[in-house]
């Protein structure tokens, strides 16, 4: 791992570590511009109190790193060195947290989770969506049942090669598909996805045999089956939703819609895909499959809610889809999307 990519753990499994890091670099940062400085004027630019500062001050004159006098304190030789080596490996990490920062910002969702690299042309970039999925997904995930509904596609099935079986320990995991569907290449389903997720966290899946592109009456019928109204209410039940995010003109032939159907959503200038809805590049929506299972409009009581897309060529699906994703949606994607996505009219 690099220096960034410990951090990132870190600040995964101990958020607090790495606030507690940065508060201290910023004293011995500040001690550093100011020295000798006083224990109020530093207060002051910190904006803390100077009893919480005696605190800190204190533990790092404890680790040798500082020096008092009557004319205020002063960094030892020693807390110089740990000065400029951490200001170098913070530099990185705090550089990706700003970017993350301002990408969730600019898309209005909760959380961005950027990693190196272009999934276009890096394909083990999309091995490191899963490996991060995995950490995130163990940080956040409650002991005892989940119930985790995923949709298929490419960047699925590749993402649910990298989950572990830590993510079991005291917990029972049940994997769903968010949507039926016959029409994709059988390794690409949901089902295949969620068998694929199971079998690599000794989890549980249910699977849901429905062909995706079915007419109004179908569709009103056979969710009143038993067989598939009782995966569907587990469906509805969900406290986590992962799904990734398509490029409209690919998941048109995908959805086997026919030659008609593939020409409105091009001439509607369809930019995105999600759960059978095509959007424009404003986020409106221009088509829709019939299909059963679940809605972009579902996601807003569901409470955990990753969406999973990178490379460039998925930057103006991503902001296209985004102005319907859920306020706490949590975006995994690379650098090579957010920096396209943030090139177009970044944030001030």
């Amino acid at each position: 791992m690099t220096n960034n990519e410990d951090l990132e753990l870190l600040d995964l499994i101990a958020p607090d570590f790495i606030k507690t890091l940065e508060k201290r670099f910023k004293i011995l940062q500040s001690i550093s511009l100011m020295e000798p400085v006083g224990r109020r004027v530093l207060a002051d630019d910190l904006d803390v109190t100077e009893r919480s500062l005696r605190t800190e001050t204190d533990l790092l004159r404890n680790q040798g790193l500082i020096l008092s006098s009557k004319s205020g304190m002063s960094l030892t030789e020693k807390g110089s060195h740990v000065a400029r080596q951490l200001g170098k490996v913070l530099a990185g990490y705090q550089g990706t947290a700003l970017i993350e920062k301002k990408l969730s910002q600019k898309l209005g969702i909760a959380r961005c989770i950027v990693l190196p690299g272009n999934a276009d042309k890096q394909h083990g970039v999309i091995d490191s969506f899963g490996r991060r999925l995995n950490q995130l997904l163990g940080s956040i995930l409650p002991e005892g049942k989940s119930i985790v509904s995923v949709t298929g596609g490419t960047t699925m099935a590749r993402v649910a090669q990298n989950l572990s079986s830590n993510l079991s320990k005291n917990r029972k995991l049940l994997f769903l598909p968010a949507r039926g569907g016959l029409g994709e290449s059988v390794m690409i389903q949901a089902n295949s996805v969620c068998a694929e997720m199971a079998l690599k966290t000794h989890g549980q899946y249910r699977a849901l045999y429905l062909p995706e592109d079915i007419s109004a009456e179908s569709f009103e019928s056979l969710q009143k089956e038993s067989s598939i109204k009782s995966v569907l209410d587990l469906i509805y039940k969900s406290n986590v939703v992962i799904h990734s995010i398509g490029t409209a003109s690919i998941m048109a032939d995908r959805r086997n819609l026919s030659p008609e159907e593939k020409m409105n959503v091009l001439d509607s200038n369809a930019v995105s895909e999600a759960f059978g809805d095509f959007f424009d590049q404003r986020g409106q929506l221009v088509y829709k499959v019939p299909r059963i299972g679940l809605h972009v409009r579902d996601l807003d009581k569901i409470k955990y809610v990753i969406a999973i897309a990178g490379g460039q060529k998925k930057a103006d699906a991503i902001k296209s889809y985004m102005n319907n994703a859920p306020t706490h949606t949590v975006l995994i994607t690379d650098e090579g999307a957010s920096e396209l996505i943030l090139r177009d009219n970044p944030l001030k």
